[in-house]
This record gives structure tokens, sequence and C-alpha cells, in this order.
């Protein structure tokens, strides 16, 4: 199926481990889509993807993301230098802070890329990288984070199959329907008609420092992710040894939770613009293009918005061909484009202004229709 090749680059290896699990062949008389899909635009998209590979937009340009890791680092040493030499007073404090913000931001939208296997061809070389960037560099498991995110890939934005929409109903109300489903059964364990309000205060500055921090060391405890766990620590102690070095206890433990709240608010409000605003609800069973068109839209581009994104305003690009790397995403869209223009699908673009403003929208949206579901019906 379409998921299967899109997640897969050594299809030969993976098929494999497949062959124990069929259980026989289709009948020649047998439709092998299912008819609620649609059956031209399947065809399509897999006469597209074959013309991608031709392309050679799925290889790698290794100096992209090796000058791109080289960045990392070179900020990732800044911020501990600013301390070293000009002291722990409130301005170098603040800069180093920032510093240290971006360097770890754009640390993740790296080990994005090697946890999709887009930076090299060997699938072994992306897991050895992905576990220096995301376990040593950001301090989190990379088997955690594969686990989850290969999930949202094929189901974005399906309830109980998406876990980055778990926080719908225990925190926010997400969608039209889930929202007004969740009013008409009375059911309520946040004030939701005010939940474009508190957003600013929770999921954005409180993600990481807090759910993610646990959760992580949750996963990979419970899963036996002993490589990671010692990976992961990696982290920790060479971030409080060498600022332990220049600040005391307190300064330190402050410093690690402002930039890990920073960091948080960044990456909420970037991966968040892509999906809140989209339709979110169940399992509807569609296509592969149909599902993930429903649940993503993009930025627009600019120098700025591809790295402050790590080229996440291709959204609906790196949904369709995850594998793909993301410095060809600009080449594709085209192609994207008028795939759908063809089958009368919406292909949304917005200003990065816009997409902010519009994850706030959905959700007051959101709670106002929960609110009078639950009064009214």
């Amino acid at each position: 199926q379409d998921a299967f090749v899109a997640f897969h680059v050594d299809k030969a290896l993976v098929s494999k481990y497949l062959k124990p699990l069929q259980i026989g062949e289709l009948a020649p008389d047998q439709p092998s889509i299912e008819p609620d899909k649609n059956e031209m635009l399947v065809k399509d998209f897999r006469e597209l993807r074959e013309t991608v590979e031709k392309m050679g937009l799925l290889e790698p340009n290794q100096l992209f993301f090796l000058l791109h890791l080289a960045h990392i680092l070179l900020l990732d040493s800044a911020a501990w230098l600013i301390l070293f030499y000009f002291g722990t007073s409130l301005m170098p404090f603040v800069i180093s802070l920032l510093v240290l913000t971006i360097s770890q931001v754009q640390a993740s939208w790296l080990q994005h890329d090697l946890g999709h296997l887009s930076v090299f061809r060997k699938t072994k070389w992306n897991h050895l990288l992905h576990k220096f960037v995301m376990c040593h560099l950001i301090g989190a498991s990379a088997k955690w984070w594969t686990l989850l995110h290969s999930q949202h890939h094929a189901k974005p934005n399906c309830f109980h199959k998406d876990p980055d929409i778990d926080m719908h109903p225990f925190l926010f109300t997400l969608g039209k329907k889930l929202s007004v489903e969740l009013g008409i059964k009375k059911r309520k364990y946040m004030p939701y008609n005010h939940q474009h309000k508190y957003f600013f205060i929770t999921l954005p500055p409180l993600l990481f420092p807090t759910y993610f921090h646990c959760h992580t060391f949750y996963i990979a405890y419970t899963k036996r992710y002993w490589a990671d766990l010692a990976w992961m620590m990696t982290f920790y102690i060479r971030f409080f040894y060498i600022y332990g070095s220049l600040l005391e206890i307190k300064s330190v433990l402050a410093y690690y939770f402002i930039f890990r709240m920073l960091e948080s608010s960044w990456f909420v409000w970037v991966s968040q613009m892509n999906h809140i605003p989209m339709d979110i609800y169940y399992d509807k069973n569609l296509d592969w293009v149909s599902t993930q068109l429903q649940a993503t839209c993009n930025v627009e581009q600019s120098l700025f918005n591809d790295w402050f994104t790590g080229h996440l305003n291709f959204q609906i690009e790196h949904h369709l061909f995850p594998t793909m790397p993301r410095h060809n995403y600009w080449k594709v869209a085209p192609l994207v484009k008028s795939l759908c223009a063809k089958h009368g699908l919406e292909y949304q673009c917005k200003p990065l202004l816009t997409a902010f403003a519009d994850i706030v929208h959905s959700l007051k949206s959101s709670g106002e229709l929960w609110l009078d579901a639950y009064l009214h019906k």
C-alpha cells in the first residue's frame, strides 16, 4: 500500500519480514483498492511517485545536512562560551539562553530528518546519527520519537490513532465534530470555551519541560531502550557539568528550565500550525493522499520560514513523501499542486503569522461549539 511504500527506504529488505504474514493472493476478479478509496487518485499519485523517484528527489544532498549539523554544533558551543568569556550577569545569561534555544530547535528539525531516514542512503547511518542528535544533543529517546511520530504520519489527526492529538479531550477539545460530540455527552475536563486563552500558558511553554520530559524516559525504560537511555544520560552529564562549572545550582536549574520552555514554545507553534486548524475526526479509511491532505496545510516559502520551521512549512509534501530530503520539497510542490487541482483537493498554503493565528481561531471555534452542544443539546 502507499503508506508502506512511503515509510520504507529499503523495500526489498522490509518485504522479507512480511513473508511469514502472507495469507494468500487476491483472486484475479477482486479489486486491489477498497471501494471507499479514490481509485483514480491512487493511480495518479503512484505515477507521481514514480516521477519523483526518476527525478532523484528522494536522494539526499549530504552537504546540506552536514552544514546544518555544523551550525547546530557551533551554536551549542557558543551558548557556553558566551557565559565563559562574558560572565554570568543578566545580559550574557539571556543571550546564551537564546543561542542554546536556537541550537536545540534546529537539532530537533535535524533529528526529524534522521528519524525519517532522509539524510543518508544507508538506514543504519540515519539511525546512528539520530541517536547522537536526539539522545546526546537534545536528551530524548530516538526510538520514543520514532514510535510516536510514525503513528502520527500513518493517521494524522485521526482520534485514537494519532498520538499528537491525545490532548483531546483532557486538555483541549479539538475538531468541530469531536467538540460537538463531547458537548452532547456532557463531558468537561477543562473550561474548553476558554481554551484559546489558556493555550498560551499551557501547551507551548510546558510540553517539553513537563510531559515530553517524563514521557520519553518512561517509554525508554518500559520498552527497555537501554542504548537510548545511555545516550540520553550523556546529555545530562555534559550539560550539568559544563554549565555547573559556571553557574550556581539554582541558576543552572533555572537556565535549563527556561531554555526548555523557549524550545517547547517554538516547537509547538510550528508543529501545530499545520494540523490543529485542519480536519480532526475518527479514521475515515480514506486513500493515502486524501488522508494527508485533509489533515495538513502549508506555510509560504521564504529563506526564513524554511529555516525557522525546518522546512515543515512544506507539511503537505512532507506527509506525502516522508522519506524525501527536505531540501527537495519545493521541487515537488508544483507537481503536488497539480495533482490536487486535478482531483479537486484543497491545497492550503498560508503566511506564517496567519498559520499561527489559525491555531488560536480553531481552538476558539471548537470551544464555542462544545459549549453550545453542552448547554443546548
